[in-house]
């Protein structure tokens, strides 16, 4: 099993910077691929960002501002977020699945195994 226990977020001003912390124990592995999503009012999950030991993959909507990142000797995963604006306030998950070299299929199918409790991020303008 493994445990994701997210950190950070809070409430910023539009332009305004944060970064988020996921952090996971348990049965890791060096081959993975993680991932951040939120949930827009009304709208389906959307991911924000993965990365797999190989890439970077981003949403057009934060690329140029948003950068995800692993520590892997801590087995931590972030993602900083700059350049907010009131469209990105949601609740940020992170997602990670160690059972596969690539994000390519999650991206498009995120049936990850294992997922964060969840962070809040509100940008006021």
């Amino acid at each position: 099993q493994v445990q994701l226990v997210q950190s950070g977020g809070g409430s910023v001003q539009a332009g305004g910077s944060l970064r988020l912390s996921c952090a996971a124990s348990g049965s890791t592995a060096r081959t993975y691929c993680m991932g951040w999503f939120r949930r827009p009012p009304g709208k389906e999950r959307e991911a924000v960002a993965m990365i797999d030991n190989n890439q970077e993959i981003y949403a057009d909507s934060v690329k140029g501002r948003f950068t995800i990142s692993t520590d892997n000797a801590k087995n931590i995963l972030y993602l900083q977020m700059n350049s907010l604006t009131p469209e990105d306030t949601d609740m940020y998950y992170c997602a990670a699945d160690y059972t596969t070299y690539y994000c390519d299929r999650l991206w498009l199918w995120p049936d990850f195994p294992n997922w964060g409790q969840g962070t809040q991020v509100t940008v006021s303008a």
